[in-house]
């Protein structure tokens, strides 16, 4: 029986990785240690290739290595790979939707900043800056009082008047 054996740059070519990808996946356990020719070369089956990009589509979908490994193993897990690989998915699922809802909270209030920012001025009365700064002095120091909500409109010193705008 002839089995087809690839080197390591034959493997990371047809996985679409690199070389260090592939050194890296089997130091972590991801991918087992292959044979080895006489001459020391490690050689890779089809079945590598195809863990390989197992690993990248999982990577994609937004597994850790640490969750790809017991995905690979529940691969063998006749009686309850399933119903494991699902709960460790849907687990995944609500971690990335977490991490949207955080992400879009971020957006709208980096959108409202950009909107209240005139591009122009002074840099004390920019509203971005002056948030950034806001967040870093409530992170470190308890407030006396609630603070008053943040204003987003422009203040009147993000407004230069120019000597052609005054009457």
């Amino acid at each position: 029986m002839n089995t087809q054996h690839f080197t390591i740059g034959t493997l990371a070519e047809q996985a679409g990785v690199s070389i260090d990808t592939i050194r890296y996946y089997e130091r972590e356990g991801l991918l087992p240690p292959p044979a080895r020719s006489a001459a020391g070369y490690r050689r890779y089956t089809p079945a590598a290739v195809e863990r390989v990009r197992f690993i990248c589509r999982a990577k994609k979908l937004g597994f850790t290595l640490e969750e790809i490994r017991d995905l690979l193993g529940f691969s063998n897990d006749s009686e309850k790979g399933v119903r494991n690989v699902k709960h460790l998915a849907s687990v995944r699922l609500q971690e990335i939707n977490e991490r949207i809802d955080a992400l879009l909270v971020i957006r709208d209030e980096l959108a409202e900043l950009v909107k209240a920012c005139p591009g122009d001025g002074e840099l004390e009365c920019c509203p971005i800056l002056n948030a950034t700064k806001g967040t870093a002095a409530a992170a470190t120091e308890a407030p006396a009082e609630p603070a008053p909500p943040p204003t987003l409109e422009p203040a009147s010193c993000c407004s230069r008047v120019l000597p052609e705008d005054r009457p």
